[in-house]
């Protein structure tokens, strides 16, 4: 089996498979975040997804041509649901307390309790419920599930929050989710942290926003990546980022080659799919 490698995720762990450069003769593509064509493949018989977002995979097409799609195991996920939860309360944190001081001078700023101030969690699936469960023994925690919670909630929650944390897939319909609107909802000097996915955020309004000094973004995912967009005039500062990271464990990196190299044994046929 001839495996065409769109992600370097996996490197380190899969010296073992016979790559190729060439799309006519791949019949396994590895991939991460990035777009496929399949069109470019007339061989291809799987495709394995390393990480846990499924927005650019072509689920409709490969089923057409027969292609099977794999993606990490309950077992592999659970490491990653829980580090980004992890990581995103990292971000939380970093945001609310980015201004505390500065070194040069010795300025010390005075700031108002972490347990008075309030966190809106967007989406309360596997990350972002974990995040509303850990955040919630340092300060106040809202909900809002875009799936079930009525609609009209939303602007109240949006404007008396200090801190917001997007949690939602990207689909069609989130696409520019947190628009101008909600933008301008949010409290002069709350956080809008996003570890889902970059274009969830209009990202011209998101710099209206920061141009105003209205608020303040903490980012590990962007609309291109690697990003070097205007927003970038406002990092560090008003713009806080991190290169898409949230992932990056060990632990998950490892899952994801043992879920990877079984899912090439079983095209070859010498894995059953009952082993996987």
């Amino acid at each position: 089996m001839k495996v065409f490698k769109a992600t370097s995720t996996l490197d380190s762990f899969i010296e073992s498979v016979d790559l190729t450069k060439n799309p006519d003769e791949a019949d396994i593509i590895l991939v991460g975040g990035k777009e496929l064509e399949l069109s470019r493949f007339p061989k291809l018989k799987g495709i394995f997804k390393c990480g846990v977002g499924t927005d650019n995979l072509p689920f409709k097409e490969a089923k057409e041509k027969g292609v099977l799609i794999k993606l990490p195991s309950d077992k592999t996920n659970e490491i990653i649901f829980e580090e980004t939860a992890n990581f995103t309360c990292h971000l939380i944190l970093e945001g609310l307390y980015s201004e505390i001081g500065t070194w040069d001078n010795w300025v010390k700023e005075k700031r108002n309790m972490l347990s008075g101030k309030k966190l809106l969690v967007i989406g309360t699936g596997r990350i972002g419920g974990r995040v509303a469960s850990k955040m919630s023994s340092f300060m106040s925690v809202t909900t809002y599930d875009t799936a079930n919670d009525n609609v009209d909630q939303l602007p109240s929650l949006i404007e008396q929050a200090d801190c917001i944390s997007l949690h939602i897939p990207l689909t069609d319909e989130t696409k520019g989710f947190f628009d101008a609107k909600k933008l301008c909802l949010m409290k002069k000097g709350a956080i809008l942290v996003n570890t889902a996915r970059g274009p969830i955020v209009h990202k011209d309004s998101l710099y209206d926003a920061l141009k105003k000094q209205h608020i303040k973004a903490v980012f590990d995912v962007f609309w291109q990546e690697p990003y070097q967009g205007k927003l970038m005039e406002f990092a560090p500062d008003r713009f806080m980022v991190s290169p898409h990271v949230a992932s990056t464990c060990k632990e998950f990196i490892e899952g994801c080659a043992k879920d990877f190299l079984n899912f090439v044994s079983m095209l070859e046929g010498t894995t059953t799919i009952g082993q996987l």
